[in-house]
């Protein structure tokens, strides 16, 4: 099928190549002009045969409600819109009644899989429609592992977002785990070899993991992480998944923790935030901050 997608930074421009690669044409529009395949936002749909389905990849907010509001001028009935980037669930619902007084569909999807997605697949977590979700099942089936898992249709619009938003939150917890188990180990003279601690740690163990192979790597790189800063930044997830969790009374006490030893990185160079500074660097590329 064709589809067109907007952003083509990190995820995005991984996401075309994947999706070419399963077969598709992909018509791919960023700002940057060296990487975009048409110069705006009227030839990317007058490129598309109808229906047309065009993905957004760009910065939750405002980049992402004015590229909705572009093309709620664009499109025609019957196209759909899925936002693939980080947007909150509560704006995805604002989004689908925006394009539906004009029967224009939308459907909301969170992507996780960071610089490896490439490769590996993409896990996804879509909201909508039974109707717009098949419109877009080609391109998901393209861009999930490989297997019988790794996409999931999650409910409604907003299920998507609200999915990879706990699953964000998780990945904080988990994070953090890591990063106090790594400190105590470094702290004790006793222990003369961390990094193979955590090497040993990836088989027959129960807290073996993908995170637990990229902390190795990081390691590898860097075995005492003396390269970086203790300071790791905080994408909104976290944030959300804590305030979701008051609103309807759900104790989160790990996931809330992980996400104020990240405020406290704002104060302190702190050990801990050195491992999930690596860690995230090294799943999604993130910036990290030089000693």
């Amino acid at each position: 099928m064709e589809l067109g997608l907007i952003g083509l930074g990190k995820m995005g421009g991984n996401m075309r190549e994947r999706i070419r690669r399963a077969g598709h044409t992909v018509i791919g529009y960023d700002r940057n002009p060296d990487l975009a395949d048409v110069h705006s936002l009227g030839e990317l749909v007058g490129k598309l045969k109808a229906p047309r389905v065009v993905w957004v990849m760009v910065p939750a907010g405002g980049p992402t409600q004015a590229t909705v509001d572009e093309l709620a001028d664009l499109l025609s009935p019957g196209d759909v819109v899925v936002d693939g980037g980080n947007s909150r669930w509560t704006d995805d619902e604002k989004h689908a009644v925006e394009l539906g007084i004009k029967d224009i569909g939308f459907v909301d999807c969170g992507v996780s899989g960071g610089v490896w997605g490439l490769e590996n697949g993409y896990a996804l977590m879509y909201g909508g429609s039974k109707e717009n979700v098949a419109k877009v099942q080609p391109i998901f089936d393209a861009l999930k592992p490989e297997g019988e898992f790794g996409a999931v249709h999650a409910g409604k619009v907003g299920a998507g977002h609200f999915a990879k938003m706990v699953h964000n939150g998780i990945e904080y917890a988990m994070m953090q785990a890591y990063a106090e188990g790594w400190e105590l180990l470094e702290k004790v003279d006793s222990v003369t070899d961390v990094r193979e601690v955590f090497r040993s740690w990836q088989e027959g163990t129960v807290i073996r993991s993908w995170l637990l192979d990229l902390a190795v790597n990081a390691l590898d790189d860097d075995e005492h992480l003396e390269k970086l800063r203790g300071f790791a930044a905080d994408s909104g997830e976290g944030r959300w998944t804590v305030e979701a969790a008051i609103d309807n009374a759900v104790p989160l006490p790990a996931i809330t923790a992980s996400l104020f030893a990240r405020f406290a990185s704002r104060q302190d160079d702190s050990p801990q935030m050195k491992m999930i500074a690596a860690l995230r660097n090294q799943f999604g590329g993130h910036a990290v901050e030089k000693s």
